[in-house]
């Protein structure tokens, strides 16, 4: 895949992604930003940032848990430690942070 397919594959990763926060009703402030970089805020100032990284051909997820990296496996970006699918990483992640369970759906 070159930069301008992965760029257009992961901004609509992030679109998406900022849709289904919205979707499920999470109690958090999310920013989608035009350099690829979607900044989901808590009120208690945690943050989970979730970026495209070009010369990787990678979306990045950090978190105070840790950061986790997902490549385009077929139709679903996955962890590349694991193959676990980023929407259900991030449900987990945001389940964390609000203390209920949260389900993305992609």
């Amino acid at each position: 895949m070159n930069e301008s397919e992965f760029t257009e594959l992961a901004d609509a990763a992030l679109a998406r992604i900022s849709e289904a926060v919205e979707d499920a009703d999470v109690d958090c402030d999310c920013s989608l930003k035009q350099e690829g970089v979607l900044d989901i805020e808590f009120d208690s100032g945690a943050k989970i940032i979730v970026n495209r990284h070009a010369a990787a051909r990678e979306i990045w997820v950090a978190d105070r848990s840790g950061g986790f990296h997902f490549r385009r496996d077929g139709e679903r970006w996955v962890d590349t430690r694991d193959g676990t699918d980023l929407f259900a990483a991030l449900s987990r992640l945001l389940a964390a942070h609000v203390g209920q369970p949260v389900t993305l759906k992609p």
